[in-house]
């Protein structure tokens, strides 16, 4: 299938540059697949979409504050450098920018030596691999020295660190929010379990994936980085049980339903207690083992996340539906609105 048709036109206004000041004060684009019809709600009315009996899985990634801005220890070079996940010990891959000034045996300090960063490895797209020297207890100092890894489309200031976390973040690895989470609140999540909904958590930490365009024209010639992800044996049962009785599994975010089909597709549809590294790429046509409905973000044209939500509800529906959130002036990624895509009939 060719790139161009997942391609469409965003006014460059209404791509969201700060979060609401209240969590679930977005609103929600509400898909039907089996009626094609689409609905305008608010996000804080999402609970009158779930059924006794049903299951919303979430992501409990925590995104540590990883843009770090250093210099080079031997010229002086001002260097950007993005922690994206931990290799062995203090060995970390990581993106430089600019990457020409940093080949292997450079050293970038930061907060006046308080961190330093040696390069042992080149890799492809300004990745590198380097080697942390530190005294004391890394995440505090990233909490010291470090900003969150806000999207390149997003120019404004983060006042509060809090508001790129979820209200659930529990583990530290991300190198982006799972930003479909950020519109919950405590309060929402209480009013959910409170009509029958289980919630449950796996973890899945946002790597370089999602800082990689498609390059390619033909999609399925694409190349999903890998992401490390964890299931524990509770949220496993939770989910056969969900799945036995006939209720539905709604994923927030498509690193959730990333993470569920992968280990669906491992164990023959099947939920166990897992974990490993997924490339699952999931695009049109799909047959989804484990997700039923998804909750999720508006996506930049021509990315592997509209691809998935589109493996869902149709490439024709999604496309549609992005046109009515674009006449309707939705706001978009990572700080904008939300949509939810409900069960199909086949689900």
């Amino acid at each position: 299938m060719d790139i161009e048709a997942f391609n469409f036109e965003l006014p460059e206004e209404l791509i969201a540059q700060s979060p609401l000041q209240e969590r679930a004060s977005s609103r929600l684009l509400v898909v039907n697949p089996q009626t094609e019809a689409i609905v305008h709600e608010q996000f804080e009315n999402i609970t009158s979409y779930f059924n006794k009996g049903d299951c919303l899985i979430l992501n409990d990634t925590r995104v540590l504050p990883a843009r770090l801005y250093g210099i080079k220890k031997d010229t002086g070079a001002k260097i950007e450098l993005l922690l994206l996940h931990q290799q062995e010990g203090d060995s970390w891959e990581v993106l430089v920018k600019p990457a020409k000034k940093v080949p292997i045996g450079t050293t970038i300090t930061f907060g006046d030596g308080m961190l330093t960063a040696t390069c042992t490895e080149k890799k492809e797209h300004g990745g590198r691999i380097v080697q942390l020297d530190y005294t004391g207890i890394l995440y505090e100092i990233l909490e010291k020295l470090g900003e969150m890894p806000l999207p390149p489309y997003i120019k404004e200031q983060l006042l509060e660190k809090d508001r790129y976390q979820t209200v659930y973040a529990k583990e530290d690895g991300s190198a982006a929010a799972p930003t479909a989470g950020l519109h919950f609140t405590e309060e929402l999540l209480e009013e959910i379990q409170a009509i029958g909904v289980t919630i449950a958590y796996i973890t899945l930490h946002v790597g370089l994936g999602t800082f990689r365009p498609v390059s390619v024209d033909e999609i399925n010639d694409h190349k999903m980085h890998a992401e490390f992800y964890h299931m524990s044996e509770d949220t496993a049962d939770i989910l056969m049980k969900t799945k036995e009785s006939n209720g539905k599994v709604f994923a927030v975010g498509t690193t959730s339903a990333r993470t569920l089909e992968t280990i669906a597709m491992d164990h023959e549809g099947a939920f166990v207690a897992a974990s490993g590294w997924t490339d699952i790429f999931i695009y049109p046509p799909y047959d989804f083992l484990a997700v039923d409905g998804l909750i999720t973000n508006f996506h930049l044209p021509k990315s592997t996340l509209i691809m998935l939500v589109s493996a869902l509800a149709t490439k024709e529906i999604i496309m549609s539906a992005y046109k009515e959130a674009i006449d309707q002036r939705y706001r978009f990624f990572s700080f904008g609105d939300a949509m939810l895509i409900l069960p199909s009939s086949k689900s």
